[in-house]
């Protein structure tokens, strides 16, 4: 009979002859395990329980417990085992009468999947042996006592992450008697970024505090002249993330013997973070509509998203880029690849990775939006990856740029990454994945092209400083902004970027010289744009600075545009258009002001509160234009959270969250959202309005889970005010 075991299900396998078994990329899925694999027939008098029997198993899988204590895993909300590869971790086995070792045999089995093979990582057994070797599968025992051993058992550095099912293994004359599948048993194993022999080995602790075991984080947003800053819950220990997060490797279609790659785990994150082309996580709006939605500013955190990513599987709405950024910083860190958010201001959107810019002006000097097609984000954030690139050259491991934004496709899938952003520095552009696009995004040049009427291009002026003019990230440790730019450019002008961009060149990105073009600027004068800070609902200011070193009296026509721009930097409409003729004297500085009031811009502010201004201005001796733009951010008002008493944890206590409406009108369809790692689940409260200059107080009673500083993360969304933020760092006592 053994010949027509296979059963129904193996004969409707959709077989092909390219492989024996089907694709193997579900963390989920299991096989059947036999508990009695006989070696023929078996004799009649056999009774199992003559032989070494496994009663329980122990896995000391408890947050304070040893595992979970020198893994760095304490913090996952997480009741199974969950260890980092490459170092050992213990379990304890207890048999139905002591283990002799002359005669008794067993091993141990860890499963992955519904096919696992030994050849692909997915089935992995493992001897008891007398010693340890770094960074290889191998158990021994530590400690016997009565019918108990404890085992250490080391995994591979290079072992496959996710979750494993572990078999006890012990053979006898007639078959192998196997323990019954037990979940309690699953054990997760992660990255190390402790073990040095491990792929995404850091070698600082402070490092590593940050960039794996911090669960808040930074998100700098605004723009160059004017950054600012909002708190972000990555929340990557919180309950189910673990298993959200390993459920995306399996959506993006990842075979698990791929998984113990970080390489290839980021290129299929940074596919499947965005809904376009594989229903990924989370759906990406840009036009200020969010219907049936959640809009991208209302967020304060990744944990919602990503689970109810997991458990709805359809795409969540909706998202911006820091949104994209945000929940891609938890999943890595969740997985254990050491992961930073970062902000690039003055991000360029090229359409075609030319390093160059085009906008186009009409004939007064204004900007046609319908030709310009480029355009210059205020700021872009993407993620760094920590990792090394054995697929490269030597050097060029350490961070690698993934983004998660859907901005252009690359090998047929909106995703971007893994770069290297040492290759990006020094222009080598040619190492995999997606270098050329970011090498754009932080150094274009903005060519400002005139449309003559028989269709000649007139290059009338060139910037090459505003793109990529900043690139920050959260400092290590705090709360403050640290200043990477010199990670991924040399300084402007310097013999290095000149060399690096040469590079860049030869490497295939395109760049069109300045000799190509007819292009003389007016070297003589100078035209500088100021913005006054502004809150939000106020009238401010602008003031036009012309410096005038030549000799010459000149006279400009000056034309300033207004515009209401989404943070991407593409317009929704113009909403001041004011011109007017400049008397240059001779050697010397003249400005000129021009008042912004808050009723032409309130009606149509999108949530970011973001203006766009050109000015163009033509010196009428000479005929040459002067051209500069510049993104103007006004100020929001934040939302205050105060504690009532102290908070332990284990204890009822409550916050409460204020807000004052600052604006000329009443707020409508106000929702609030508030949520702490570690500290309460989001809780989201809905306010029908707030009249003019009235106060809304909302009290939240909660027990806090653990103790520790922990941060209160609060935002405010409605239809006229959006990006309201507050935040509050807590000392949770010990019970």
């Amino acid at each position: 009979i053994s010949g027509t075991m296979s059963t129904n299900e193996e004969n409707k396998l959709p077989l092909n002859g390219r492989r024996a078994i089907p694709p193997n990329y579900s963390n989920d899925e299991e096989n059947e395990v036999p508990e009695m694999e006989a070696f023929g027939l078996i004799p009649r008098g056999f009774n199992p329980r003559d032989y070494l029997r496994v009663v329980d198993i122990y896995m000391f899988k408890d947050p304070h417990e040893i595992n979970k204590q020198e893994h760095h895993t304490d913090k996952y909300y997480n009741p199974k085992l969950i260890v980092r590869r490459g170092q050992a971790f213990q379990i304890q086995i207890d048999f139905n009468r002591p283990y002799r070792p002359e005669t008794d045999q067993f091993w141990l089995e860890f499963l992955m999947g519904r096919y696992p093979q030994q050849n692909k990582g997915t089935y992995i057994p493992i001897l008891v042996g007398n010693v340890l070797k770094p960074g290889q599968w191998g158990a021994k025992i530590i400690h016997r006592e009565n019918n108990s051993i404890r085992l250490s058992i080391m995994s591979s550095t290079t072992c496959i992450i996710g979750k494993f099912r572990l078999y006890v293994a012990v053979l006898t004359p007639f078959g192998i008697l196997r323990t019954r599948r037990n979940s309690a048993t699953d054990t997760y194993i992660l990255f190390n970024p402790w073990c040095q022999l491990d792929a995404v080995y850091l070698d600082d602790e402070k490092e590593r505090e940050e960039y794996v075991l911090n669960d808040v984080g930074v998100v700098f947003h605004g723009n160059v002249e004017d950054v600012k800053s909002r708190s972000w819950s990555y929340g990557q220990f919180e309950e189910n993330v673990l298993d959200a997060c390993l459920f995306l490797m399996d959506k993006a279609e990842l075979e698990l013997s791929g998984r113990g790659n970080p390489i290839k785990i980021c290129r299929v994150a940074s596919a499947v973070i965005n809904s376009r082309d594989d229903n990924g996580v989370i759906a990406g709006s840009w036009n200020n509509t969010y219907d049936s939605g959640v809009a991208p500013s209302a967020w304060t955190g990744s944990v919602d998203i990503l689970l109810e990513y997991y458990s709805s599987k359809q795409p969540v709405r909706y998202g911006q880029c820091w949104v994209f950024a945000g929940v891609f910083n938890t999943f890595l860190r969740c997985l254990g690849i050491p992961a930073r958010l970062i902000t690039n201001y003055s991000s360029a959107h090229d359409n075609n990775a030319n390093l160059r810019l085009d906008f186009f002006l009409d004939d007064e000097g204004k900007v046609d939006t319908r030709l310009t097609k480029d355009s210059v984000w205020n700021y872009h954030c993407w993620n760094e990856a920590w990792m090394t690139r054995p697929d490269l050259p030597v050097g060029f491991g350490g961070w690698q740029v993934v983004d998660g934004t859907p901005q252009e496709t690359s090998d047929g899938m909106y995703r971007c990454g893994p770069a290297s952003v040492q290759a990006i520095k020094h222009g080598h552009v040619c190492f995999q994945f997606d270098a050329p696009f970011v090498y754009a995004e932080v150094n274009g040049d903005i060519f400002y092209t005139r449309m003559e009427k028989n269709g000649t291009q007139v290059v009338e002026n060139i910037d090459t400083t505003r793109i990529g003019q900043l690139i920050v990230t959260k400092e290590v440790g705090g709360d403050g902004m640290m200043d990477i730019t010199e990670e991924y450019k040399f300084r402007e002008g310097s013999d290095e970027e000149r060399l690096a961009l040469e590079a860049a060149v030869m490497y295939g990105v395109k760049k069109q010289s300045i000799q190509d073009t007819t292009y003389q600027p007016q070297t003589d004068v100078d035209m500088d744009f100021q913005a006054q800070k502004a809150v939000l609902g106020n009238d401010f200011k602008v003031t036009i600075t012309f410096r005038n070193k030549s000799h010459n009296s000149y006279t400009a026509t000056t034309y300033l545009s207004g515009n209401i721009v989404f943070y991407t930097g593409v317009t929704k409409r113009e909403f001041k258009k004011h011109s007017f003729s400049a008397k240059l004297q001779p050697s010397s500085s003249s400005s000129f002001d021009i008042v912004i009031k808050s009723s032409e811009y309130m009606s149509d502010l999108l949530e970011q509160a973001s203006f766009h201004f050109f000015v163009t201005a033509r010196i009428n001796e000479t005929g040459k234009i002067l051209a500069v733009q510049k993104a103007v951010v006004l100020e929001i008002p934040t939302l205050r959270i105060k504690t009532k008493g102290e908070l332990v944890a284990g204890k009822e206590t409550s916050v409460i969250v204020e807000f004052t409406n600052p604006l000329k009108q009443t707020l409508e369809n106000v929702t609030l959202r508030l949520e702490g790692p570690g500290v309460l689940r989001t809780i989201k409260k809905q306010f029908g309005r707030i009249p003019v200059n009235s106060t809304l107080t909302w009290e939240v009673r909660f027990t806090p889970m653990r103790p520790g500083l922990r941060r209160l993360i609060a935002s405010l969304n409605s239809d006229a005010l959006r990006h309201v933020y507050g935040e509050l760092n807590v000392q949770i006592q010990k019970p």
